[in-house]
């Protein structure tokens, strides 16, 4: 895919209070989870893409955790205006495993019709971790409802 260039960051900050609150967590017993690395941006044509999270779920072994993962993404359009959105992502460890990812796909454009756009800055504002056996009995209520 030549002319087609894509850009990652994470803010450092982020990353490193991520890694801070895990470290916190794991010491206190409750399950946490922090990046494996930056995200990573796959773009998929001129104006989709996808953003895939790695995660180490750090006390998910027993039961699993689920949560969200909050993030800013800035993006640039053809014209060279850079416009930033709020988007949020949710995961899932299942019991027994260490690690999972989470990918969202994402369009970034201002009107109707391919424009090619770039991803400038991709920034984790937040990661929210819930024991995996609280958050299964919600989803089982949830999945068993009826329209």
């Amino acid at each position: 895919m030549t002319g087609l260039r894509t850009t990652t960051f994470i803010t450092v900050a982020a990353l490193g209070a991520a890694c801070a609150l895990a470290g916190d967590r794991a010491s206190s017993g409750k399950p946490s989870v922090s990046l494996t690395q930056d995200p990573l941006v796959m773009r998929l044509n001129n104006d989709e893409f996808r953003i895939a999270f790695g995660l180490n779920a750090v006390g998910c072994e027993a039961s699993g955790c689920n949560g969200v993962i909050r993030y800013r993404v800035h993006w640039k359009t053809e014209d060279g205006a850079v416009t930033s959105e709020l988007k949020q992502v949710s995961y899932s460890v299942l019991p027994h495993s260490g690690r999972t990812i989470a990918v969202d796909r994402q369009y970034f454009d201002t009107a109707e019709g391919a424009h090619t756009t770039e991803v400038v800055k991709v920034a984790v504002e937040r990661i929210t971790c819930a024991d995996g056996s609280v958050a299964t009995t919600a989803q089982v209520a949830r999945n068993t409802r009826h329209p």
